[in-house]
């Protein structure tokens, strides 16, 4: 496509930006390809039951992910309230009813400590109340234990309703122990995964292990719509979920459930839920599964290859700039895309200011900005704006070198 493609952004006066950060949500996510955006187009030239549409897309997603059943969310936080109220919820109208009032249900979610963040936000907005378990010596520094089945043990009472696992690389072992217990216990683990592609075995590696739902963003790796995110996992669970974000303004004698919805569990015809406000269109629905195809049947392998390749190009234009050092971060087991890593000797925010103020913007990656380090990844540049990207690289760490740039107003 070609880089001066937004007539309609120019019209609002909202500058195209190079987002070399990352798939970050404030950047609009990942950029999606041709086939996407055609499935897209075709969702919104038609009207369908939306009810029948997530039904036929959770059997898609089900044969492309191995889990029992799969739900198209607005978005990964989303997919968390869903799944909690699911877990709070059942198939029980009247409870889908109060939420996210749980004062008269068990309401406990239980997390590690070393997992809290604020995404717990999307936990809490379905009424559950989270109870720490565990400590964090591990994260501190302070010593070598991770989770433990005994601290589990200790948190769990009556009203313990499922426990929230957040996964990063590395701690497998100890998604198996929080699934051995709470599963001892009766109780589901929802696994935020949202971030945890690629690799694509992800998509299966969770539900392998036990986990009961997992929740993925649709708009980073995976190339859909912003405004989407994956909930896979038990059937009963994922239908609950489903039936909470639904138009519910139907009457009952003319209602036809869903697929996923297990009518002879469920204790009445629900009104809207408490998912209400998380609903899909039909063109989210179409472009996320499109998007899971195409990233299912891609070859990872090939796909790292040409990132490495380009940044290696990259990295090689700017080898000679003054007060710059460039390094190649290659993807490996515990990072699956490779990144450069920028060193300027300049404030890296002076840079990053800099390079905000292009007339085409520049985003880099500040995750280690107080360190005095900035990254380039791949994922959402365009090859064909490789060459821009060096271009303003090289004229931002020129101009914050010039000697009254340090007091430059930002």
């Amino acid at each position: 496509m070609p880089s001066d493609r937004p007539t309609f952004l120019a019209s609002l006066g909202v500058a195209r930006r190079i987002n070399a950060a990352g798939t970050l949500t404030r950047l609009g996510g990942a950029l999606m390809d041709e086939a996407v955006l055609a499935a897209m187009a075709e969702a919104a030239t038609s009207s369908v039951d939306i009810a029948e549409l997530q039904s036929a897309a959770s059997a898609r997603i089900a044969a492309l992910t191995g889990a029992e059943a799969g739900l198209v969310t607005s978005g990964a936080s989303a997919g968390l309230t869903l799944a909690t109220a699911a877990c709070l919820a059942g198939w029980d109208a009247a409870r889908m009813s109060a939420l996210p009032d749980t004062s008269a249900m068990p309401s406990k979610v239980l997390m590690h400590r070393t997992h809290r963040n604020s995404y717990d936000h999307a936990v809490r907005l379905a009424g559950a109340h989270i109870v720490d378990f565990g400590h964090n010596d591990r994260g501190t520094g302070a010593g070598v234990r991770g989770i433990e089945p005994w601290e589990i043990e200790a948190a769990v009472d009556p009203q313990t309703v499922a426990c929230v696992f957040v996964a990063s690389t590395g701690n497998e072992a100890d998604l198996r122990t929080v699934v051995e217990v709470c599963h001892r216990r009766g109780l589901p683990v929802i696994v935020d995964a949202a971030a945890q592609l690629p690799p694509r075995e992800n998509l299966r590696r969770f539900t392998a292990l036990g986990a009961d739902l997992v929740v993925f963003s649709g708009g980073k790796a995976l190339g859909g719509p912003q405004s989407s995110g994956l909930l896979i996992g038990r059937r009963a669970l994922v239908g609950s979920a489903l039936l909470q974000m639904m138009d519910m303004d139907v009457h009952p004698r003319t209602w036809a459930p869903a697929a996923l919805v297990d009518t002879a569990a469920l204790t009445g015809t629900p009104l809207h839920g408490i998912g209400r406000g998380f609903k899909v269109g039909k063109e989210e629905i179409a472009g996320l599964l499109c998007a899971l195809e195409r990233f299912v049947s891609r070859d990872d392998k090939a796909v790292q290859a040409g990132w490495t390749q380009r940044l290696q190009a990259i990295a090689q234009a700017l080898a000679d700039v003054p007060g710059l050092g460039v390094r190649l971060l290659p993807a490996g087991a515990h990072k699956a895309v490779p990144m450069l890593e920028l060193r300027p000797l300049a404030p890296a925010d002076l840079l990053c200011r800099t390079l905000h103020a292009m007339p085409v913007p520049i985003h880099l990656g500040e995750g280690a900005m107080d360190e005095g380090v900035l990254t380039l990844n791949p994922m959402t540049v365009r090859p064909t704006d490789d060459a821009l990207v060096v271009a303003s690289i090289r004229q931002a760490v020129q101009a914050c070198a010039e000697p009254d740039s340090a007091s430059a107003n930002p």
